[in-house]
């Protein structure tokens, strides 16, 4: 009986472990704050995680895409220049304008105007690894502040301009900021593209909004504060703009890490509207990354495999035109 246990606990693990999806990931929220690496140049900056480590960290976790998002965005900068060094790794660099310069930027972004400034310079500024391609991550607090004159004005932007949004944010708040767009107030039934004869053409359908690919609205963490799975499908189903980021979900995984019931009959319904990300909000998250992206691949595996690499790659690749990435 020992060596049947046995046995079947090796088989057990061997299953397992082919169980998992062994294909790219895209991490579609990624920070490289300035707690992991001061970017200035004086003074001499602290800096328990340089660019070696964080790109091993994503090449030996197979992660071949990240949206990068920073505070400041000079850690975006950094990995947008480190052009030599992100190629070796295997990895492409999708800039974002994070709306931070400083903590205190985090509860007061919606109504400070200098933030619309600092986004405008930045955007013309752009990066070595291309153009900025969204805004965020940003926080609300408190919903009603989607309401605020900056918040108001920056979706607007995006919006026109066809930039992605990374927001982290309740159910209400996700109503309110796509109500501040043109795409979000158009009706779903409507054919793309065609505005109502009182409207003018939307922003997304301009040359520059183009090449960049569209408006898009990814709700980090897919209702941090635990929005039912019911309300998301609500949200999903009226929001063809809306994506789902996916770390910190509560009620994702249930007991060793499978997905949960529900939830696996959502990512069943959409399955090309679901992202993964790192969010590696504190250095804690760096150290952990293996851990995170292994927990990703267990899930994963258990979908359909169709499923599980649009999940885990296809969808961000496709928003942001990664191109598939050779073997390496």
């Amino acid at each position: 009986m020992k060596r049947l246990a046995l046995l079947l606990a090796g088989l057990g693990l061997s299953i397992g472990a082919a169980a998992q999806y062994r294909g790219p990931l895209f991490d579609a929220h990624l920070h490289y704050n300035d707690e992991a690496c001061g970017h200035a140049s004086t003074p001499a900056p602290e800096c328990p995680h340089p660019l070696t480590d964080v790109l091993e960290r994503m090449q030996r976790n197979g992660v071949r895409a990240i949206v990068a998002n920073s505070r400041p965005n000079d850690g975006t900068r950094a990995l947008a220049q480190a052009r030599e060094q992100t190629l070796a790794a295997g990895v492409t660099v999708v800039p974002f304008v994070r709306l931070y310069r400083n903590r205190a930027d985090y509860g007061n972004w919606f109504r400070d105007p200098s933030i619309v400034e600092m986004v405008n310079t930045e955007l013309a500024r752009g990066t070595p690894a291309g153009p900025y391609r969204g805004l965020g991550e940003f926080h609300l607090y408190d919903s009603a502040n989607a309401d605020g004159p900056v918040a108001k004005q920056l979706m607007a932007l995006a919006d026109e301009k066809g930039l992605a949004i990374l927001a982290h944010v309740d159910d209400v708040a996700v109503e309110k900021l796509m109500g501040h767009t043109l795409s979000g107030r158009q009706k779903t039934d409507r054919p793309p593209g065609r505005p109502k004869a009182d409207q003018p053409p939307r922003g997304a359908a301009t040359r520059e909004a183009a090449e960049r690919g569209g408006f898009v609205f990814i709700w980090a963490h897919t209702g941090i504060g635990g929005s039912p799975v019911a309300r998301v499908d609500e949200l999903f189903a009226r929001f063809p703009q809306l994506r789902g980021e996916l770390s910190y979900r509560p009620g994702l995984t249930c007991g060793e890490g499978e997905l949960c019931p529900e939830w696996r009959a959502l990512l069943l319904k959409y399955p090309d509207r679901f992202l993964i990300g790192s969010d590696t909000w504190v250095n804690q998250r760096w150290l952990y990354y293996d851990g995170l992206m292994q927990g990703y691949r267990a899930w994963l595996g258990t979908l359909p495999p169709e499923v599980a690499r649009k999940i885990a790659w296809d969808n961000g690749a496709a928003l942001f035109g990664v191109s598939q990435p050779t073997s390496r």
